[in-house]
């Protein structure tokens, strides 16, 4: 299903107090020497990637509630994407993630895509899961598995992806790894990480020239003793060792407790190998919870150091955003627009921080001073800058609200009935 223009026109045009609070929120910001025109373009330039598998419920261990009405094929996913992008002008990339999405039909996915606005953004592998009819087995590890074996099927995996993506127009190759080990002496830590790096520079061979490979770290889980690629300099090592088209890829889950991840960002943008972003919120640890509504402080100083950094660095590429939560009890569709809205609020924040004058404050160790200038960015009600953006490109000034005032979730239900489950779940 599409949403119709004038479906959204008849939406916006019910609401009777944004002109009255943009005009308001405008003059204050500029009376403060904001240009609030910039702002809203960069806002509205501003476009996440929604995974392919995102679609549909998650769940864990111990069970899974469905939301009913799940896309059960990649080209009903697509339609959910352009469902989102519909409302918030914001999700106008798919990252698929492959095998639980190839597409059948390349020429007519690729139609269906741009019917609805959607651009294919990274595309994932999978050697986590053993997959049917797959030779090998990846129990005991993938790319870094003492099987050559098991590693040459990890590395055909991977190129059969990058060929994948390359039909469809994407121009990444983001690489997680479960490998790891559950218990001491299951695995020679330097033997695992000399076959990890070995592996990828393999995959980086096939790379095509205008494409990157974004590298994944994780602290723990699946295996608790020992990851392979366990933090953000593992990652960076290895992104070294494969080439100038290699990046570290920063999951806001993937850190032990009270990591300091906006640190993190700033030395890889300092170094030039910042790739792109998981988006997610935690309470304990990759608990993959909609970005924001745990810790959206943190959310707002990560994204003050992205961007000082897109200004100051420019050895460091364009990033690759992408939202990475699990929808576990909350409708997929309305979570993922959640995470939107607070990706896009702690942008816009960031984005009114006084720069030259953070920096003045920090040469004359003024602590006091630092601090309020970033707290009064982070304290603005910047919702009305959003609700332009989203007007301007033809969005919905709320889209939960619209998304509820349109019933969609009954209306995907009717055309595909509640029991259907989404593919990678």
């Amino acid at each position: 299903m599409k949403i119709q223009k004038e479906q959204l026109l008849d939406f916006n045009n019910s609401s009777t107090t944004h002109k009255e609070n943009f005009d308001f929120l405008a003059n204050q910001l500029t009376n403060r020497g904001h240009n609030v025109e910039t702002i809203v373009s960069k806002l509205g330039e501003f476009q996440v990637a929604i995974p392919s598998w995102a679609l549909g419920a998650g769940g864990t261990r111990f069970g899974r509630f469905s939301f009913y009405g799940e896309p059960s094929s990649l080209e009903q996913k697509i339609e959910d994407v352009g469902l989102i992008h519909s409302l918030t002008q914001t999700a106008g990339a798919v990252s698929l993630h492959i095998p639980w999405d190839v597409p059948e039909d390349y020429m007519a996915i690729k139609e269906l895509a741009s019917s609805v606005d959607i651009s294919f953004d990274a595309v994932n592998s999978n050697t986590f899961q053993d997959q049917k009819n797959a030779k090998e087995s990846y129990k005991y590890g993938s790319l870094s598995n003492t099987s050559q074996a098991v590693r040459e099927q990890s590395i055909a995996h991977n190129l059969d992806v990058i060929n994948i993506g390359n039909q469809l127009g994407s121009k990444a190759l983001t690489v997680w790894l479960a490998d790891g080990s559950s218990f001491p002496g299951q695995n020679n830590f330097q033997t695992a990480f000399q076959n990890t790096q070995d592996s990828l520079k393999d995959i980086y061979k096939g790379l095509p020239e205008d494409w990157k490979m974004l590298i994944e770290y994780k602290p723990y889980e699946p295996n608790f003793y020992s990851t392979v690629i366990q933090d953000w300099g593992a990652s960076l090592m290895l992104a070294n060792e494969c080439g100038e088209k290699a990046f570290t890829l920063v999951d806001l889950g993937h850190h032990l407790p009270n990591s300091n991840i906006e640190q993190i960002v700033s030395i890889l943008m300092l170094k030039g190998k910042l790739g792109g972003f998981h988006f997610n919120d935690s309470k304990y640890g990759d608990d993959d919870l909609t970005a924001g509504s745990i810790k959206p402080y943190a959310l707002f100083l990560i994204f003050n150091e992205l961007v000082y950094g897109m200004e100051n660095n420019p050895q460091n590429p364009d990033l690759a955003w992408m939202i990475d939560a699990s929808h576990n009890i909350k409708d997929p569709l309305e979570d993922l627009i959640q995470s939107l809205e607070a990706i896009q609020e702690s942008y816009a924040k960031a984005l009114l921080v006084d720069q030259d004058a953070l920096k003045a404050a920090q040469q004359d160790n003024d602590v006091v001073k630092c601090q309020e200038i970033l707290q009064e960015a982070y304290r603005t009600d910047i919702r009305p800058l959003l609700e332009k953006a989203r007007l301007n490109a033809g969005g919905a000034i709320s889209p939960i609200k619209a998304y509820r005032a349109l019933d969609l979730r009954n209306h995907l239900i009717g055309e595909r009935g509640k029991y259907t489950i989404a593919t990678g779940l």
